[in-house]
């Protein structure tokens, strides 16, 4: 297990920084960037500057914790950073948006245990030949699409503008399926990330317009994300495309019938 000491003070200063964020008042600003006609708004102020600092501090103290596990030999780290700055962005992003109360303490409380399970659960992952390593990474893979969950039904519930929205389902849908995939494979799959990255910003962005709910958001755009990276890998496993297709298929429609659902 990773040091106490460290954990406690890496996940400490993480919250701090929402925290003193949310406390001080500053003005918001916005950069307004023309690409190819169409102006984009993008936010500025110190609580967007905490959450990408945040997300940074994140993977340092990840590469932090690594460096003391007693089996670290000097290897790159750079895939277990993606998960810990992930969540921190997305725990970022319900508290940009919340005021003050219940909701915003609960967000707060919980996005604390989702960095310890997701730090722990790194810490676990680096070494192969740990008995607890198969159930960290099966953890890892769940509390990815869990966050990409929780993105694209905060995202949602903000009503913010399309581009916006579009700029951060891009890069979580891809680093989502990039680390689920090199989990399972082992390999860095970089097409397929950006491929599944692509198809999930089109769908985000049709589903825009639709009269749906956060949730049903949410679970629109997590069908084809998990259809699409388990499609992947059974590829990679070399079982027949027919076969793949058909269970790629039955898990999109899982989704979708459960985001229908609950229309009702």
């Amino acid at each position: 297990m990773p040091d106490s000491n460290r954990l406690s003070v890496l996940i400490a200063v993480v919250l701090l920084a929402y925290a003193l964020a949310h406390l001080i008042e500053t003005q918001r600003y916005a950069l307004n960037l023309n690409l190819m006609g169409i102006v984009i708004a993008v936010p500025l102020n110190l609580t967007v500057a905490a959450t990408l600092m945040a997300a940074g501090l994140t993977a340092a103290g990840m590469d932090w914790l690594l460096r003391g596990h007693p089996h670290f030999e000097g290897e790159n780290t750079f895939q277990h950073w993606i998960l810990p700055s992930l969540t921190a962005f997305v725990l970022g992003v319900p508290l940009y948006n919340l005021s003050f109360g219940p909701a915003w303490w609960l967000s707060f409380g919980l996005g604390g245990v989702l960095l310890l399970l997701v730090f722990l659960a790194e810490y676990i992952a680096l070494d192969a030949s740990d008995v607890r390593h198969p159930a960290a990474s099966a953890g890892l893979v769940a509390l990815s699409y869990a966050l990409f969950l929780i993105l694209a039904t905060t995202l949602s519930l903000a009503a913010g503008r399309l581009v916006l929205i579009a700029l951060a389902v891009f890069p979580a849908a891809g680093l989502v399926a990039l680390r689920a995939l090199h989990l399972r494979t082992r390999e860095w799959k970089f097409a397929w990330a950006i491929g599944i990255a692509i198809i999930l910003t089109q769908l985000a962005a049709a589903l825009h317009y639709w009269p749906v709910t956060p949730i049903q958001y949410g679970l629109l755009l997590l069908g084809p994300l998990y259809a699409l990276t388990e499609l992947a890998l059974n590829l990679s496993d070399e079982i027949s495309p027919r076969r793949a297709g058909i269970e790629a298929a039955i898990e999109l429609v899982v989704f979708w019938a459960a985001a229908f659902l609950l229309r009702g």
